[in-house]
């Protein structure tokens, strides 16, 4: 099947020394590392840092007044072979009205999709399965972290929780100190944090770090072998 924006929903964010590298993972420039932990340039950088959770990356793109459910690859995830991405397809179809409402044209809305544990167990009683954390338009052009936050403000969507936002860098140390314990409900140790740099009204770059002990996919069948899915939902009420 075709990717109907023509490309990948979403790419891949550099990580910060010492973070953990998984298969195809490459560390991000030393000036973007001394930006976002060490020390910004001037008082006209903008330092977001965000919990980073361990789902699925998905997407929901208004394509000509359609909206389309995609997964990372830019796949329509009704065409995945795995479970979680139809009840993801299923969810955004329930949701339709919503996300019609708050996307213009040709822009997408990016998240972790949480419904299946992948490394880190969650308890979502009474939190979204969806978690809303880059708005993109024009291939992969970001929205800034306020008009981000303001376009969802009114709706139903839940977004990253962010810990931290200032003109000064922040350490991983001190970023995983404010994530000593998950702002999402997870029942793991928290896997790590994200650095957004803002200049000029604008996204510069994205960065992360990852816990040097974090397994991939430890909850996931497919790794594990004994065939049973782990769902962060008692119940597939999605």
């Amino acid at each position: 099947m075709a990717k109907p924006l023509g490309h990948k929903s979403y790419g891949s964010i550099p990580h910060l020394p010492g973070s953990r590298l998984g298969s195809g993972d490459h560390h991000c420039p030393e000036g973007q590392a001394r930006i976002a932990i060490e020390q910004t340039r001037d008082a006209k950088d903008l330092v977001i840092v965000q919990e980073k959770l361990d789902g699925s990356n998905v997407g929901i793109a208004k394509l000509h007044g359609e909206i389309i459910p995609l997964v990372r690859s830019g796949h329509h995830a009704s065409s995945s072979p795995y479970e979680q991405h139809h009840h993801f397809a299923n969810w955004v179809q329930q949701r339709h009205k919503l996300f019609d409402a708050v996307l213009l044209e040709g822009e997408r809305l990016c998240g972790e999709w949480l419904l299946q544990a992948h490394g880190t167990r969650y308890n979502l009683q009474n939190r979204e399965p969806f978690v809303a954390f880059d708005l993109l338009y024009d291939r992969h052009e970001r929205v800034v972290f306020a008009e981000f936050q303001s376009r969802l403000a009114s709706s139903e969507i839940a977004i990253v929780p962010t810990v931290y936002v200032g003109p000064q860098a922040l350490s991983i140390h001190d970023a995983m100190q404010l994530l000593s314990e998950s702002h999402y409900g997870a029942l793991d140790p928290v896997e790590g944090a994200i650095w957004r740099i803002e200049r000029d009204s604008k996204v510069e770059f994205l960065v992360k770090y990852v816990r040097p002990d974090k397994v991939d996919g430890i909850y996931l069948p497919e790794v594990t072998g004994n065939g049973r899915t782990v769902w962060n939902y008692t119940a597939l009420t999605v």
